[in-house]
């Protein structure tokens, strides 16, 4: 009795512990949200209250008198294409290099990993070099091979450990049934790699979309900028409408949660993935 007792004392624990960090985490949003309706002397006057007047205005001109469609258009071009990208390559060398068995594939492998150590800002007057060579400055798709390659050494390491754990019983079988590399990839690893396909895509998907460094070096075209570099439209010298502000980043973390929540059950399973054993 006394045992199931401290067990539910612990689980008690646990929930209030959660709770309290929920809050935490939610508190920003709401403050975010509540202030997108309200006018900029309201902000300051009440800045964590409902507003007295829930003002939509502010949408209204975000959305009609900016340019913030097609920033957002230019924002989910270069972050969903970077995504399956991201996922088709990481996936491939991922296979790869928990089926090679020689020594260099483990130096390889720690490579990759160092960039997990080493943040790709450092170099960014080569990588604004090599955009530049490539023809790609001052468009959406410069984007694409940075994000790319910022998500690759966390996707090797998540995808190799969980390729680890398939049964090579699946994999032979395939072989012996007369199934090449590349068959049994798109047959029997793809399938099962769902879960961490899905936690690959959810942690590099935040940072992807709410990145402005790369974007404010690459880019200068109004045409192709994206939405927290045109946000940076609405910072004046003297004042900022935080009104405005403040409904372009409540319009921009809505994808960001649409996204989870569709696929919230693949990442909760690609986390918990070799939790549990027996």
């Amino acid at each position: 009795m006394s045992s199931s007792l401290k067990q539910q004392n612990r689980h008690i624990f646990s929930h209030i512990i959660l709770s309290i960090w929920s809050l935490i985490v939610l508190f920003p949003v709401w403050v975010m949200i509540i202030n997108s309706f309200k006018n900029r002397l309201s902000i300051y006057q009440n800045p964590f209250g409902l507003p007295a007047q829930w003002n939509i205005a502010n949408y209204g001109t975000v959305l009609r008198d900016g340019d913030f469609l097609n920033y957002f258009k230019n924002s989910f071009i270069a972050v969903v294409c970077s995504l399956i990208l991201l996922l088709i390559v990481g996936s491939l060398a991922s296979y790869a290099l928990a089926h090679w068995r020689a020594r260099v594939s483990r130096w390889l492998y720690f490579f990759f990993i160092a960039g997990m150590m080493l943040p790709i800002k450092i170099a960014s007057i080569k990588i604004l070099e090599l955009i530049r060579t490539l023809g790609l400055l001052n468009t959406v798709w410069s984007l694409v091979p940075i994000y790319v390659a910022m998500g690759i050494p966390v996707a090797i390491f998540v995808l190799r450990e969980f390729i680890f754990e398939i049964p090579h019983e699946l994999t032979e079988a395939a072989t012996i049934d007369g199934a090449g590399r590349l068959g049994i990839f798109i047959r029997i690893i793809a399938p099962l790699l769902r879960p961490a396909l899905a936690t690959v895509a959810i942690y590099n998907l935040i940072p992807f979309w709410n990145d402005l460094w790369f974007p404010l070096i690459f880019i200068s075209d109004d045409r192709s900028k994206t939405v927290l570099l045109g946000v940076t439209r609405l910072f004046g010298q003297f004042q900022t409408d935080w009104s405005k502000v403040l409904a372009v980043l409540t319009l921009s973390a809505i994808p960001v949660i649409a996204l989870y929540l569709l696929m919230s059950q693949q990442f909760i399973k690609g986390l918990t993935a070799g939790a549990v054993k027996g």
